[in-house]
């Protein structure tokens, strides 16, 4: 096995930061969210949450790209990230137009696909290799 350069290692360690910024900024924002329903600061809280989120999401880009190019890791993060931006501006277009019954199931994905994804980047490169032997 070849040895990961400081870059990479960097480069990783950014990724796992983004990752984790846009899950916990997903998880405020289900929070928020919620607040809506019983606060006047819900609102407010949502909607600045919802520009933390979106930036957290172009941060994951930038941090997946990074991770690949100079640090030489997969290029499969920044595919993931590059979907993952899309599916935040998707959500952000269906918040704008009030449209709760798709905005809400789509955040509720959009926290599983984080959090999965931040699972797999903290549990190591050994992750994909598992293979179930029956």
């Amino acid at each position: 096995m070849g040895r990961r350069t400081t870059a990479g290692q960097r480069g990783q360690t950014f990724l796992k930061g983004a990752i984790a910024l846009q899950t916990l900024t997903l998880f405020f924002q289900a929070a928020t969210a919620g607040m809506l329903l019983s606060s006047s600061h819900g609102a407010l809280l949502h909607d600045v949450g919802s520009r933390v989120m979106y930036a957290a999401s172009m941060l994951y880009v930038l941090a997946a790209v990074l991770a690949w190019r100079p640090g030489g890791g997969s290029p499969r993060p920044v595919l993931y990230a590059t979907g993952f931006l899309v599916l935040a501006s998707v959500q952000v277009v269906l918040g704008i137009a009030h449209m709760p019954s798709l905005h809400v199931p789509l955040g509720v994905l959009m926290f599983g696909l984080s959090t999965l994804a931040l699972g797999r980047i903290l549990s190591g490169p050994a992750w994909g290799r598992a293979r179930v032997r029956l």
